[in-house]
């Protein structure tokens, strides 16, 4: 708050010294070679596109399950999207729903790249998609904090951090695009600089800049929570999504720190998503449809393209997963979880 409102009170509030003190913290965590603090996660999508030299007609694979806002950004530079699915009992495509939306594609549709949403938190496996060799998009902003497999040298990767209200970190709006490599910054750098209606307000960078100071403490809250509702989870016929990588049966410390790295704890339902709802209203705890801003949930992508998408969109549950819960708060969510139709 004293940030925000040293921000407030300076005679600029635009894009300023907040926004270069932004990028400072995040490069000593993040360990970028260049970075862009832009006004929302869609200019941060359609700068990356249009850094990438993609042109009018050309193709971009993205997962069903990803935000309404990215088919918006490629219909603007008039892309063409192509649908993966996500890969079973998890939210993001690998490298099989990836192959098979690349051999479904109308004949003749160039692909040039894709994008990779980091869905609920869930890392996924960037080093083998990365093997078609077409440029990657990542979109980490629901999974900082996260590990994950390196990407092969070959692919061009560009990553997006948003700040908005569901993702990881929160600066009231706005993302970070950045390159890990020379290589790719050069790629960033080849647009030129933007005009600054473009960048981030030095109010919400200030909050930003905060928000990455504080990330170490409230990621490892939010795990501790989400420990309390797995095991809750674990009593019940419903389901959690695992990481590729996950063995329920001896879980390290690092196992651990991946799974939980979430905004909010979602739950595959065995039952109806309409009952659950409503037995979590009458508890007084807020249940939210995990998918329903996403292309699959909005009925953008047809079910019979992308199946185990829809299926999440029907069955998947989202509960708090604030770092400042109460105890009696956890509990009694955790005791809910336990308790579902």
């Amino acid at each position: 708050m004293d940030a925000v409102l040293t921000a407030l009170v300076e005679d600029r509030i635009g894009p300023g010294e907040q926004a270069k003190e932004l990028i400072k913290i995040a490069r000593e965590k993040l360990e970028f070679d260049y970075c862009m603090a832009l006004r929302s996660p869609a200019t941060a999508l359609f700068t990356a596109l249009k850094s990438l030299g993609l042109t009018e007609g050309q193709g971009v694979v993205l997962s069903a399950l990803s935000p309404i806002y990215y088919l918006n950004v490629l219909n603007d530079l008039k892309l063409k999207p192509i649908y993966a699915d996500v890969e079973p009992g998890s939210p993001v495509m690998g490298r099989e729903t990836l192959e098979k939306a690349l051999n479904s594609r109308p004949e003749g549709l160039e692909v040039k790249a894709v994008i990779l949403h980091h869905t609920l938190g869930y890392v996924p496996d960037s080093a083998a998609i990365s093997e078609s060799g077409l440029p990657l998009i990542e979109d980490r902003s629901q999974s900082y904090g996260s590990s994950g497999k390196s990407v092969s040298a070959g692919s061009a990767v560009l990553t997006i951090l948003g700040l908005e209200e569901r993702d990881m970190l929160t600066a009231g709006g706005g993302a970070l695009l950045y390159a890990g490599n020379r290589r790719d910054a050069a790629i960033l750098r080849s647009i030129g600089e933007l005009p600054p209606e473009y960048g981030l307000p030095d109010m919400n960078a200030a909050m930003g800049t905060a928000q990455f100071r504080g990330a170490s403490k409230n990621i490892q809250r939010r795990q501790e929570i989400a420990d309390a509702y797995y095991k809750a989870a674990s009593r019940t016929r419903h389901k959690c999504f695992i990481q590729e990588s996950d063995n329920t049966d001896d879980l390290t410390e690092a196992d651990t720190r991946d799974r939980y790295n979430n905004y909010a704890f979602a739950l595959i339902l065995e039952t109806g998503m309409k009952d659950v709802k409503a037995y979590a209203k009458r508890k007084d705890v807020i249940v939210e449809s995990a998918f329903d801003k996403t292309l699959a949930g909005a009925g953008i992508v047809a079910a019979g393209i992308c199946p185990q998408a829809y299926s999440l969109t029907l069955r998947t549950v989202l509960f708090p997963l604030y770092p400042r819960l109460h105890t009696e708060e956890i509990e009694r969510i955790s005791k809910l979880i336990v308790t579902l139709p």
